[in-house]
């Protein structure tokens, strides 16, 4: 299984950015899947995750800005990020829990 994000980028606070994560094999309308940060100097940590049914959690610093989905036709998980703030910057990694996956990670970064 492999895992490839992409979406990352340079935007300003208060903008917005999509994140994709496209997941080859057959597996991935079976498995939680999660979106999780890791800030210079800091732990990783989990951001969201949607189980197999659509169930979605928030880490309390993201909830009512992001948005995770998934479109399982297209073995695409998303992270829809609104009302950026600079402490949101981060390289940003996707998982599959069925397979214990990392993707490569893709950076993010909020700033005037």
């Amino acid at each position: 299984v492999q895992l490839v994000e992409s979406g990352g980028g340079l935007v300003q606070p208060g903008g917005s950015l999509r994140l994709s994560c496209a997941a080859s094999g057959s597996a991935f309308r079976l498995s939680a899947m999660g979106w999780y940060r890791q800030a210079p100097g800091k732990q990783r940590e989990l951001v969201a995750v949607i189980n197999s049914g659509g169930t979605t959690n928030y880490a309390d610093s993201v909830k009512g800005r992001f948005t995770i989905s998934r479109d399982n036709a297209k073995n695409t998980v998303y992270l829809q990020m609104n009302s950026l703030k600079p402490e949101d910057t981060a390289v940003y990694y996707c998982y599959m829990l069925l397979y214990a996956t990392w993707g490569q990670g893709t950076q993010v970064t909020v700033s005037s």
